[in-house]
């Protein structure tokens, strides 16, 4: 399993598209910040990923301190039918969001911009997702059950391949988690540490998994990654560790075997020095917090 695939498995997202919406010229939509819908959107979810499809017409967007981008059709509950504006050229919205924990998430979220903007319908799957969404929002509007859990899964479909899209389209100078999952070295690096994290690795040994010497691999690996190889291999067994203290009852010695530390007393004070408390503390706090 390739490094992108293993950390979606593990970050688990959760979507749902909640607005399909006709708009006719002149009008104005203010979607909220991510951090203020989060809450609203998706109750205890961490952090949220907005996303906008337009499949017809076109329109303007502007963050705060930012030009404004042009963008144009590209292609658990029912969206919501909205219809605004003056009677003018029409443009139709599909939005959506996915929901993370915000520290599962953080490497992969690393060195995306505030706005990705990529051209579904370019892509050789934008047929298939733009034929998917009519009929994921036909299916919402029908009394068949099923129907939000569409939507669900096609919410997390549709992010996965703006992903795939950025990386193809993103240049050499491009920094940041993705970045590295592009580059044949550092991904290879990547793909190694994701999947044996129990192993006790060595920056000689992921060079030579590489197939580079021991300094390009270290220079790439911050340059694109923002950490030493190493450092990430901590970040990423605490992702790991994290995802099996809330989503399993894993007694914490199998735990702490299973992220690479060899007593629950290493496995503590790592756990510690990146959540400010200790494992057990932290699940219990979780599990408290979906209740």
């Amino acid at each position: 399993m390739d490094a992108l695939s293993e950390t979606l498995r593990v970050v688990q997202l959760v979507g749902a598209i909640f607005i399909n919406a006709r708009f006719s010229a002149p009008w104005c939509y203010q979607s909220p910040s991510a951090d203020f819908a989060a809450p609203h959107l998706e109750p205890g979810a961490e952090r949220v990923v907005i996303f906008h499809l337009i499949t017809e017409g076109e329109c303007h967007v502007e963050l705060d301190g930012a030009p404004p981008t042009r963008l144009e059709r590209v292609l658990a509950r029912r969206p919501r039918q909205l219809t605004y504006g003056g009677g003018g050229a029409v443009t139709r919205l599909v939005c959506g969001y996915l929901a993370c924990d915000a520290r599962l998430a953080a490497m992969l979220f690393a060195g995306l911009p505030p706005l990705v903007r990529v051209n579904v319908r370019g892509s050789s799957a934008g047929a298939w997702l733009e034929a998917s969404v009519r009929y994921a929002l036909a299916e919402a509007r029908s009394p068949r059950a099923g129907g939000a859990g569409v939507l669900a899964k096609l919410a997390e479909v549709l992010f996965i391949e703006v992903l795939r899209l950025y990386m193809r389209e993103q240049g050499a100078a491009c920094t940041g988690w993705l970045a590295g999952v592009r580059d044949p070295v550092v991904g290879a690096a990547l793909q190694a540490l994701q999947k044996r994290p129990e192993r006790p690795w060595t920056v000689e040994e992921l060079a030579h998994t590489s197939g580079t010497s021991r300094s390009v691999l270290a220079e790439r690996f911050q340059l694109l990654v923002g950490s030493s190889p190493i450092q990430y291999l901590t970040q990423w067994r605490m992702v790991l560790a994290a995802n099996l203290l809330a989503r399993s009852s894993a007694p914490m010695t199998r735990i702490a075997e299973a992220v690479g530390y060899q007593t629950d007393t290493a496995f503590s004070r790592a756990f510690r020095r990146e959540f400010g408390k200790p494992p057990a503390a932290w699940r219990r706090e979780r599990a408290a917090s979906r209740r």
